[in-house]
């Protein structure tokens, strides 16, 4: 994926996965696994709390998992038009713009595989996704969208806080399909810049579902990781919603398993060898099992 299409603002920091593997940021086995659901456009959520943690870094790094040839938009803020979505999805949502193109206009046809890139949810800059265009990014993620954005937040209880609460007000259900949720913490305040930053939990947010009755099927989130202190490593939980994600993925929860392995033995390697540059880690993710 060629990062340098994704608009998230200043380039302050760019750091490859390897790099923030490298540093501890989050392990092998956990990127491994977002590498299986990013590839697969399941939605995407970076939180942290106050801004400088690196939330946009880990998002950037991660959206390198996005096959090549991904349609990316960055969503553009109170700026935000929507004219570029096929007519019949925005009919669907009560979109009305200048000049709408027809449904069946192949020039939108393509964009329902899209992968939307909201920089951050939030209302303190004009270019952060806010009120209704927050809500209708979270609502086309609900409707087979992809996603990758960011929020402050400490929590996932933060995060679904701020998203569903005034301002944003995405239901619970249309909350139910944000997939991937991680949370960053600079773990050693004190050090300033030179604090570590850490994954410090990571969640899989199950989507409503029918059951084969036809009965709605309303989960609550599962916890894939979490950090612990006291060794500085990651606790992988994922294990008890792996059949869940194989299901999602189109894949059998073995065949997960095993190929979830394979991703973490070849992100260490790839660390082991130093090769961390973005476009270098760019042409060994698109290089995997070739």
């Amino acid at each position: 994926m060629d990062l340098s299409r994704i608009d998230l603002g200043p380039e302050r920091d760019r750091r490859s996965i390897i790099a923030l593997l490298a540093q501890g940021v989050l392990d092998p086995r956990l990127a491994a696994l977002a590498w299986l659901l990013v590839e697969k456009r399941v939605p995407l959520v970076v939180a942290a709390g106050p801004s400088g943690t690196g939330k946009t870094v880990l998002l950037r790094a991660l959206l390198g998992f996005l096959p090549q040839g991904t349609k990316v938009r960055t969503i553009a803020g109170e700026w935000e038009t929507w004219a570029w979505l096929p007519a019949d999805v925005r009919t669907e949502l009560g979109i009305l713009v200048y000049g709408d193109r027809a449904a069946g206009d192949p020039s939108t046809a393509a964009e329902t595989g899209s992968v939307l890139v909201v920089p951050e949810f939030s209302s303190h800059l004009p270019v952060y996704a806010w009120n209704g265009t927050a809500r209708t990014a979270i609502r086309l993620a609900s409707r087979g969208f992809g996603l990758g954005g960011t929020v402050h937040g400490e929590s996932l209880e933060d995060v679904l806080g701020v998203l569903g609460g005034p301002g944003i007000g995405a239901t619970a259900d249309e909350l139910s399909h944000l997939g991937l949720v991680l949370v960053v913490r600079a773990v050693d305040p004190a050090l300033g810049e030179r604090s570590r930053r850490r994954v410090v939990a990571a969640h899989y947010v199950r989507p409503v579902a029918l059951d084969a009755g036809g009965h709605v099927q309303r989960l609550g989130p599962a916890v894939l990781a979490t950090w612990d202190a006291a060794t500085d490593t990651f606790e992988d939980f994922a294990w008890g919603v792996l059949p869940e994600i194989a299901a999602r993925l189109g894949l059998r929860s073995g065949d997960l398993d095993l190929e979830r392995d394979r991703r973490a033995a070849y992100l260490e390697a790839l660390t082991s060898a130093g090769i961390d540059e973005e476009s270098s880690v760019a042409a060994a993710i698109a290089a995997y099992g070739r």
